[in-house]
């Protein structure tokens, strides 16, 4: 069996199994990444992840469960990275040591809340409201009707909203942005 070889060191099997996956492991990455570019680099390092240890792979049956979390992981990596940065990108507007600390806490509050949104959700949020993409883009990037990525929109900003407790000022600004056509 091919993935029995490629786990035994065959280097042609390694490639093989490589190339076969690639296809697979890119269109899942385009599904949950926040943009193209991430996706095409999670699936590249979920490729390199995969040529390097799948001899540590324990059941052949289990490389595409194995291939998909290391792509779910490094999405999630550098969706964290984004919200770093955007976090960052505030850090000068501080204006004393106790702001610095509250707008960390609200900072915090709302990354957390984000977090804790569904799959789906969390990327038409982060793709919409954090990285400003048109709403056409973000629908036809994750393959939704504009009216569905609308609604995933509405219900990821109402959950940020009750997460926040209600309040509309958490870290500068409402978290639906006061925007009523996504």
């Amino acid at each position: 069996m091919l993935i029995e070889a490629a786990q035994a060191g065959d280097r042609e099997s390694i490639t093989a199994v490589v190339d076969g996956a690639h296809s697979h492991v890119r269109r899942f990455a385009q599904h949950l990444c926040a943009n193209p570019q991430d996706a095409e680099d999670a699936a590249q390092e979920a490729l390199i992840t995969l040529y390097r240890r799948i001899g540590s792979l324990r059941a052949t049956g289990a490389l595409a469960s194995w291939m998909f979390r290391i792509v779910r992981n490094e999405c999630l990596r550098r969706a964290r990275l984004l919200l770093d940065r955007y976090d960052e990108a505030g850090a000068g507007l501080a204006t004393s040591a106790e702001d610095e600390v509250i707008r960390r806490l609200e900072a915090e509050l709302v990354a957390q809340a984000i977090r804790e949104l569904p799959d789906l959700q969390r990327r038409v949020l982060i793709m919409r409201d954090v990285l400003g993409y048109p709403g056409r883009r973000v629908a036809e990037t994750l393959g939704l009707s504009n009216a569905a990525m609308k609604s995933q929109l509405h219900r990821a900003r109402s959950r940020v909203r009750h997460s926040l407790g209600g309040r509309t000022d958490a870290g500068g600004g409402s978290p639906d942005g006061g925007a009523t056509g996504a």
